[in-house]
C-alpha cells in the first residue's frame, strides 16, 4: 500500500511540474531574428528620433514643473529612449563589441540632448514651485527602483521577443521611468542644487543598468547568436567586471532604501506619540517638527504651549518617549510658548478675569444692539396688508384683491428711495379718480410719499 501511494504521489507530482513548465514555457512564441532587428533599428538617434527625444523631454519638463502626473506619463510613452539601452544588453549578450561601441555612443547623444533640453527649460520657466514633489521624488532613489527595473526590463525584453507585440512595451516604459530623471538633473543644473542633480543621475544610472542587465540575462537565457570571444580570459574579465559594476550600483540604492524605511517608521512612532500626548496637565503640544539627518538620529521636536512643564513633568514624557522605541536623545522639548504658573499673583489673576469679563459684556451689549436695529428694520419692511384691505373695502365694498409689495428704486444718481406698489382687483372697474385718492389714502397711511397703484 505505501509502495502504491508513492507511486501515485511521484505522479502527481510530475504531473503538476509538467503543468508549470507547460504555462511557463513561451519557447514557441518568441523570434530571435526579429526582436535582434528591433533592437538594432531602434539604437541610432538621429532625425525624427532625436527630435521626438527632445519634444518629449520638453512634455516631461512641463509634468514636473506642474507637478501633473499625466503629463509626465504622456512624455513617457512619447520617449524613444529605450533604444540604446536594450542595445547595450544585446550586445553585451552576444558579445558584440561594435554594438556596445555604437550603443554607448548613441545613449550619451541621448543622455546629452534630454539634460541640455530640461535645462534649457528650468532656465526659461517663469514658475517655480514652493513643493516641487514630482522632482524630489526623483532625487531618492531606492533598492525598489532597482526592482522596477529590472522586472520592467525583462517584461521589455520578452515582449519584444514575442511574435505578436503588446501594450507590455508602453507599460515598461511607464515604469521604469527613464526621461523623469533626466528632466530632474537639469532641473537641479539650471537652479544650482547639486543634490537634485546628484539623486536624479543616479536613478537615471540604476534604471539604465538594470534595464541593460535584464535584456542580457533574458538574451543568454533565450540563446542569441553570439559572437565567441577568442580570448577566453578576456570574456571571464568582462563578466567580471559586470558583476562588479551591478553590485556597485546595487549597494548605495539599498543604503537609501534601508535610510527611507527608518525614516518612515521614525515619522509613524513620532506622530502616534504626538497624538497620545496632545494634552499634558495645564499645557498641551501644539505644535512639532521632525528633522531626518544622514549622519546622526532623528529629532523629534515637540512646541510646548500653556502652563510651562515642571522638571517631573519633562523626565516622564522623556520616559513616555523610550516606550516606543525612541531615545530620549531624540526628543526635543521646546517651551517658548509657555508662561511660568508661580509669577502670576492672585490679583492679576482676579483682575484679568474682571477685565475679560467686562469685554465679554460689551461685546454682547454691542451684538444685542445690533440684532435689535436689524429686527426694526425687518418689523418696518412688513405692511399690514390684512388691515389695509380692511380699511380699503370700507370704503369701497367693490375691491375683492389687494397686493402690497415694499422695496426700492434706484435712480439715474444712484440713490435708493423707498416705494410701495399696490395692484388692485374690484368687481366693477374702479375710475381714475378713485385710484388717485386710494394712492393718496396709502401714503398717507404707509407714511410713505412713493406710492404706485395699479389696476389688475
Amino acid at each position: 500500500m505505501y509502495i502504491y501511494e508513492q507511486i501515485f504521489n511521484r505522479r502527481a507530482m510530475k504531473s503538476i511540474i509538467d503543468r508549470v513548465r507547460e504555462l511557463t514555457n513561451f519557447s514557441n512564441s518568441i523570434d530571435i531574428p526579429m526582436a535582434q532587428q528591433y533592437i538594432t533599428s531602434n539604437i541610432d538617434f538621429k532625425g525624427a528620433n532625436l527630435w521626438i527625444l527632445f519634444f518629449a523631454t520638453i512634455i516631461a519638463s512641463v509634468g514636473l514643473n506642474t507637478n501633473s502626473i499625466p503629463v509626465v506619463i504622456g512624455a513617457m510613452l512619447i520617449s524613444p529612449i529605450m533604444g540604446p539601452i536594450m542595445g547595450i544588453g544585446l550586445s553585451l549578450g552576444t558579445n558584440n563589441t561594435e554594438l556596445a561601441k555604437r550603443s554607448l555612443r548613441n545613449l550619451l547623444i541621448m543622455t546629452c540632448v534630454s539634460i541640455l533640453a530640461s535645462t534649457i527649460f528650468f532656465l526659461i520657466t517663469p514658475l517655480r514651485m514652493e513643493h516641487p514633489t514630482e522632482l524630489l521624488a526623483r532625487t531618492n532613489p531606492t533598492i525598489y527602483d532597482v526592482m522596477i527595473a529590472l522586472f520592467g526590463g525583462l517584461a521589455m525584453i520578452v515582449e519584444v521577443c514575442k511574435k505578436e507585440k503588446g501594450t507590455v512595451i508602453a507599460g515598461a516604459a511607464i515604469a521604469t521611468a527613464l526621461i523623469p530623471p533626466l528632466c530632474t538633473a537639469g532641473y537641479g543644473i539650471a537652479n544650482g542644487h547639486l543634490s537634485f542633480f546628484i539623486g536624479a543621475i543616479y536613478l537615471y544610472f540604476i534604471n539604465m543598468v538594470f534595464i541593460a542587465l535584464a535584456t542580457f540575462i533574458m538574451v543568454r537565457y533565450l540563446h542569441f547568436p553570439s559572437i565567441t570571444f577568442k580570448d577566453e580570459a578576456r570574456e571571464k574579465r568582462v563578466r567580471r567586471w559586470i558583476s562588479f559594476g551591478i553590485i556597485l550600483i546595487i549597494i548605495p540604492s539599498i543604503f537609501s532604501a534601508v535610510t527611507v524605511i527608518k525614516e518612515n517608521n521614525f515619522n509613524k512612532t513620532a506622530g502616534k506619540f504626538v497624538r497620545d500626548h496632545k494634552s499634558l496637565r495645564n499645557g498641551y503640544i501644539h505644535d512639532y517638527d521632525i528633522q531626518h539627518n544622514a549622519t546622526s538620529k532623528s529629532t523629534l521636536t515637540i512646541e510646548i504651549a500653556g502652563e510651562k512643564l515642571s522638571q517631573k513633568d519633562v523626565e516622564l514624557l522623556k520616559a513616555d518617549v523610550v516606550k516606543y522605541g525612541l531615545d530620549t536623545s531624540q526628543l526635543i522639548i521646546n517651551q517658548t510658548s509657555t508662561f511660568e504658573q508661580e509669577s502670576i499673583d492672585d490679583a492679576a489673576i482676579i483682575k484679568g478675569i474682571f477685565s475679560q469679563n467686562e469685554m465679554e459684556i460689551k461685546r454682547r451689549e454691542a451684538y444685542i444692539a445690533k440684532l435689535e436695529n436689524e429686527l426694526k428694520e425687518l418689523r418696518s419692511s412688513i405692511l399690514p396688508t390684512t388691515q389695509i384691505k380692511r380699511e380699503l373695502c370700507a370704503q369701497y365694498s367693490q375691491i375683492t384683491d389687494l397686493t402690497l409689495a415694499k422695496g426700492e428704486v434706484v435712480g439715474n444718481d444712484m440713490e435708493a428711495q423707498k416705494r410701495v406698489i399696490a395692484i388692485v382687483k374690484a368687481e366693477k372697474r374702479l375710475s381714475k379718480t378713485d385710484l388717485e385718492k386710494i394712492q393718496r389714502w396709502l401714503s398717507v397711511r404707509l407714511e410713505i410719499e412713493n406710492v404706485e397703484i395699479f389696476q389688475q
